[in-house]
């Protein structure tokens, strides 16, 4: 398959396999069938809003800029997401082939080819096309789209491949499985910043604000072809052929460097196959940083958990950047207030709940550890420290980043003290939850609660969050009192208060939370095994 003549055959084969692949796959469940037709569906409509969008800018002074910019963003994902959906797409793992005597020329060809074949690509065209319909005039520019807007496609689809590529063995590790998880999280995030972006836009007076960031991003492929179709549309011919000309070296560059990750990949041992070149290392005895006994061990178990396993990693980092998104972009609208801040400690307090689902069926080695209720306080305790040393000093910096771009500097003691006693309750109630309302999280796939344990879940989440709200209710009366008599300048006094209040209703709940904790052991052992 090495010669010229040969390069076409690959190229077929490889599209019929893009296609049974596709076919077979929706052929598994119907629940496949559903969620493609679905995201088919959600596409063609999104798709065609947003091509009648384009196409109403016509001619207007500001359809240069949407379409720069709208091809950007479409670049921006075709270059992430297989870094967080390496699973939605086999062909993107081209490991599959390397036992296949074939040429990293042919292969390129094939492989770019096949991956026009899909929602992706149409979705991508349509958009493209529809750009540049807004930005043309004239016969010019639309001898120039007929390049400009296959080129920039073809450019999409590169640099997705050639992410996927150099990423591969990434991709197929833990830390990739970690990526696919926060898939969601990155969402979110993408969400809260186009909102944040669309109210900005609105204050600086509408799309003419991105107007020097157009003015860049027209020489940056693939938003130079948009760039090209405009230029020549207003006669500007040395700069549309430069535009096009970039867009080119672009995709040439792009396939090029996609070319030596495929040969790399093809040809490199791997690292699983050969034995290790390093002698062993000699264990050396390391400084404890937490207390000797069983505290100490369950603290370092816990926090192990936090930063190696998928699931538990990204409940994590997602309840760390809402808690600080919510807030602090708030705040930065001119629309928040000091007291958002304890959105913070309720993320973060969220993690207290289901503490023995994590460790799935593995849970019974710490059920064997447990005789006594005495026993099952020291491991709820231990759990509950491990998460201070984390929600403590975060949902501090939260609070007095809040009160600082608001410039609230009087009501950060009691937002903190507020805060304090939030977290307070929800280790509390978490702990009886964990005991009561335990679950098991499956550790493949994407769902959090395993098969008919959601009612459960709700139960635990929601219910504990409406029971820490309300064993707030002290600190909350106190502090409503103080602003109805005018008596703020004793506001201060809401932070030791919080703080101790907190402190006891995390003891009463962790004392009420283990004797139901020993005497349900099988059941908690039954319940979160079943992922």
């Amino acid at each position: 398959m090495a010669g010229r003549g040969r390069s076409r055959p690959v190229t077929g084969v490889l599209v019929r396999l893009k296609w049974a692949l596709l076919r077979n796959g929706l052929r598994q469940s119907a629940g496949r069938r559903v969620a493609y037709a679905a995201s088919a569906l959600v596409s063609v409509l999104f798709g065609a809003l947003v091509v009648l969008g384009l196409v109403l800018l016509h001619g207007n002074r500001h359809a240069t800029t949407v379409g720069v910019v709208l091809l950007a963003l479409l670049a921006l994902g075709w270059a992430v997401f297989p870094l967080f959906f390496p699973s939605g797409d086999e062909t993107l793992d081209p490991t599959r082939l390397v036992m296949l005597p074939l040429r990293p020329d042919p292969l390129v060809r094939g492989l770019l080819v096949a991956s026009l074949v899909g929602i992706g690509p149409v979705f991508t065209l349509c958009l493209t096309a529809g750009a540049a319909y807004a930005v043309g005039h004239g016969a010019a520019s639309t001898a120039v789209a007929l390049l400009a807007v296959p080129l920039a496609v073809l450019v999409c689809v590169a640099l997705a491949r050639a992410v996927a590529a150099a990423n591969t063995r990434l991709l197929t590790s833990r830390k990739g499985r970690d990526l696919a998880v926060l898939s969601g999280l990155v969402i979110a995030l993408g969400a809260q910043l186009v909102n944040f972006g669309a109210q900005r836009l609105g204050r600086a007076g509408g799309l003419g604000a991105l107007d020097p960031a157009a003015d860049v991003l027209r020489w940056v492929p693939p938003a130079s072809a948009i760039g090209a179709v405009e230029a020549a549309g207003r006669g500007a011919y040395g700069p549309a052929a430069a535009q096009l000309a970039l867009t080119a070296a672009a995709l040439a560059a792009l396939l090029l460097v996609w070319r030596r990750a495929l040969t790399r990949l093809m040809t490199a041992p791997d690292g699983s196959t050969l034995q290790a070149a390093e002698p062993a290392r000699r264990a050396t005895p390391r400084r404890r940083l937490f207390p000797d006994g069983r505290t100490g061990t369950v603290m370092e178990r816990s926090l192990r958990y936090v930063w190696r396993d998928p699931k538990t990693k990204a409940a994590w980092i997602t309840s760390l950047a809402i808690g600080l998104i919510v807030p602090v972009f708030n705040a930065l609208q001119g629309t928040g207030s000091a007291y958002f801040a304890c959105f913070a400690s309720g993320m973060l307090g969220i993690q207290m709940y289901n503490q023995f689902g994590q460790d799935t069926s593995a849970f019974w080695m710490v059920a064997a550890t447990i005789a006594s209720p005495r026993d099952a306080y020291a491991e709820l305790r231990a759990r509950a420290l491990a998460l201070l040393l984390i929600t403590l000093p975060y949902a501090t910096l939260v609070t007095v980043l809040t009160s600082a771009l608001l410039d609230a500097w009087q009501e950060l003691p009691e937002v903190l003290g507020l805060s304090f006693a939030l977290l307070g309750a929800m280790l509390a109630t978490g702990a009886w939850t964990s005991a009561r309302f335990p679950y098991s999280i499956p550790q493949e796939g994407y769902k959090n609660v395993a098969p008919g344990q959601a009612g459960l879940a709700w139960i635990s989440i929601f219910g504990g969050m409406v029971a820490a709200a309300v064993l707030c209710a002290p600190v909350l009366a106190l502090t409503i009192a103080l602003h109805a008599t005018d008596h703020t300048d004793w506001s201060w006094l809401l932070l030791p208060a919080g703080a101790a209040y907190g402190t006891a209703a995390t003891l009463l709940g962790l004392r009420l939370a283990a004797p139901r904790t020993a005497d349900r052991l099988p059941e908690i052992l039954t319940a979160v095994s079943k992922g």
